[in-house]
């Protein structure tokens, strides 16, 4: 599987060491930053890991960054991201389960590092339940294609 990952700054180190377990399981994997542990905005490495997804890019991202929560906002912006935020094995498992969650978001900060190379695996093996999710799943698609809008151009108001 096709793998994009994206942190800030204070998800460097994690994200490096995710991008090293997912490649020891074979995941073809796309690291997209940030490169420095200086420090960054999170939004700008947030759209690029959804936008891999949204585009085909990737089957699946990982972002990281203090809390998750930042992350977790801004790549859910991108149409066709279903980014979830999990910090323990039953939001991980059920955020793809009954939510077919294609970006999966963390902490550095409030999680170990066992317990999110524990998340990451149940997340990457746990399939979507389709059934009676799905068209719960297809209902926020309908929804975010009707109502979805381009941003302003640049200096518009």
């Amino acid at each position: 599987m096709r793998v994009a990952l994206g942190s800030d700054h204070r998800g460097y180190d994690l994200r490096r060491r995710i991008a090293s377990v997912l490649e020891q399981q074979r995941h073809d994997v796309v690291d997209l930053g940030c490169h420095r542990k200086e420090n960054s905005d999170y939004p700008d490495f947030a759209f690029q890991v959804a936008l891999a997804v949204a585009q085909g890019k990737a089957d699946r991202g990982i972002l990281i960054c203090g809390t998750g929560i930042g992350m977790c906002i801004a790549a859910n912006k991108v149409v066709g991201v279903r980014a979830a935020l999990c910090h323990d094995a039953i939001t991980a498992e059920m955020s793809r389960r009954h939510n077919n969650a294609n970006v999966l978001c963390l902490s550095a900060d409030l999680l170990g590092e066992e317990l999110v190379e524990h998340l990451v695996g149940i997340w990457m093996g746990t399939e979507f339940e389709q059934g009676r999710h799905a068209r719960r799943v297809e209902k926020i698609t309908q929804f975010e294609q009707t109502h979805a809008t381009e941003p302003p151009e640049p200096g518009c108001r």
